[in-house]
């Protein structure tokens, strides 16, 4: 089966039971609120059933002892938690593993305080710990006292203990999926009340097949990365993809909204990657970029950043080391280069970058404009411009493309690729399938021309051009129209004109027989 069939069937068995959470909590708040219960639980069950897991095989050769039970004895317990504070940075005690609030709820014993009990008891362990800042408020969105749950505690019992039990009946298969499970079940939950929540996924969430695009652009010939860095990360599932290419050790991203940078925290424990192996943080990239991932260089970047959104471009960024060299800042009204300048200061020397943009990136005058030629002239960053097709976003239909930068390049010239016509027609959005996605990357590889599809372009042609980079400058795919006959078409109207007469002879012909005229 192919990924995008996989992925297609995975999300589909996803949000048919999502639905039933979902129809569980929508009568009483809007998406934007019980996304975060929904959300929040579904990274409660995942920590719980890997702590079980984990607890179960430093048992195994104990001659069948429970976790509840070794939990009682204080020369077992005090080995456990402290292997688990080790490996896994958190402890839930048997009381409040998944499964015992499941059975809890089976058997008419659990209160929502005895969840709210769960969530501190996981805080209070982390207290102290070298992961307390990777745990820190990721259920902080969770609000067990709303009144929205309900008016009484026995109302909000009631209605916490049915998403208990739908969210239970989900196989996430977290680290097996084709899909990012938390930003899909994000997506689909924003995205049937979008309405009502006011926002869109798009905000955060990169579809997995150009999540996958990315990756394999800027892992191509490694099969190892020390580090990867998203200066707008999201849900993370641009890190994550990385890791699906090559054997990446270390992830570090920033997010700028609170949800997000918890989801995306969460995400990344969800498949697998150990606490002490990333590094999210939440504040502005350009405004408020971590002081500690500035020092820093990367192997592999890779980014989606929000499209031509405002920023401050305050006066003194001009003596600020991401944005000084190109002598002016990106527009006030559009960052789009500011995360590109910003990007090209975290990027290694040897490293490579890919980076999802609107297409004005390519030809927009003004700042932006000598921004782009002293990247090009001066520096000769650009490796490849490849054109996507549009409406393959959630929530936004225009069209993009992916630019990659390399600052070690052996060339003096840029590839130009138009996928623009390279996808298959889905019901809300156009779809990339691996075939779309293998072709662009063996384009890339191969780096040679292509009728109509890619062109390599050298410096003197860019100069022509005046550094515009509007790629159908470039590659040509203009389809000449099939010449026609005038004096055909002039023949058939004539044949067409003489039928209708003989048809409104015959009309009429009708008309008086039926009295008619």
């Amino acid at each position: 089966m192919k990924t995008n069939e996989i992925q297609t069937k995975q999300q589909g068995d996803l949000h048919t039971k999502l639905w039933a959470c979902a129809n569980d909590l929508r009568g009483n708040m809007d998406a934007s609120e019980f996304k975060n219960y929904i959300l929040g639980l579904i990274f409660y069950k995942f920590l719980s059933e890997q702590l079980l897991e984990k607890v179960n095989k430093e048992l195994k050769d104990e001659g069948g002892i429970t976790y509840a039970e070794a939990f009682k004895n204080e020369d077992y317990k005090d080995d456990i938690v402290s292997t688990l504070l080790e490996e896994l940075g958190y402890v839930i005690e048997p009381q409040y593993l998944w499964s015992t609030l499941v059975d809890d709820i089976n058997t008419d014993k659990f209160n929502i305080t005895i969840l709210a009990s769960a969530i501190n008891s996981f805080n209070e362990s982390t207290i102290g710990q070298e992961s307390e800042e990777d745990f820190e408020g990721l259920f902080e969105d969770m609000d067990l006292n709303l009144n929205k749950l309900g008016k009484t505690e026995q109302d909000r019992t009631k209605l916490i203990s049915k998403v208990i039990l739908n969210i239970d009946a989900i196989d996430f298969k977290f680290k097996d999926s084709e899909i990012d499970v938390l930003g899909d079940a994000y997506e689909f939950l924003i995205g049937q009340f979008a309405a009502s929540a006011g926002k869109k996924a798009g905000e955060f969430y990169t579809p997995q097949q150009i999540s996958k695009l990315l990756a394999k652009l800027v892992t191509l010939g490694k099969d190892k990365l020390r580090n990867v860095y998203d200066p707008t990360c999201g849900s993370g599932s641009l890190l994550l993809r990385v890791a699906k290419e090559c054997n990446v050790i270390s992830f570090y991203g920033q997010e700028k909204v609170q949800t997000t940078y918890n989801l995306a925290r969460m995400n990344m424990l969800l498949h697998g990657i150990k606490y002490n192996r990333f590094h999210i943080e939440n504040n502005d990239t350009l405004e408020h970029p971590d002081k500690d991932m500035l020092n820093m260089k990367f192997d592999a970047v890779v980014a989606n950043p929000p499209y031509s959104i405002p920023w401050s471009a305050d006066p003194k960024f001009l003596d600020d080391e991401r944005f000084s060299r190109y002598g002016k800042l990106a527009p006030k009204s559009k960052a789009d280069y500011a995360f590109v300048q910003h990007m090209l200061y975290q990027l290694d020397d040897a490293g490579t970058m890919a980076v999802v943009l609107p297409h004005g990136v390519l030809f927009r005058g003004a700042a932006e404009e000598t921004i782009r030629k002293y990247i090009i002239s001066e520096k000769n960053w650009l490796d490849t411009v490849i054109g996507l097709p549009s409406n393959l976003f959630y929530g936004t239909s225009i069209p993009t493309c992916v630019l990659v930068f390399k600052k070690c390049r052996t060339t003096n010239d840029i590839l130009f690729i138009d996928a623009s016509k390279e996808y298959e027609s889905g019901r809300n959005q156009n779809i990339l399938t691996d075939e779309h996605v293998e072709k662009i990357v063996e384009t890339y590889k191969n780096r040679k021309d292509i009728e109509k599809y890619c062109h390599v372009a050298p410096m003197s042609e860019i100069e022509e051009n005046e550094f515009n980079l509007n790629i159908p400058r470039y590659v040509d795919t203009f389809e000449e129209s099939e010449e026609i006959d005038i004096q055909a078409v002039q023949k058939e109207i004539k044949e067409l004109e003489a039928q209708r007469s003989e048809l409104d002879v015959e009309i009429a012909k009708f008309l008086k027989e039926l009295g008619i005229e």
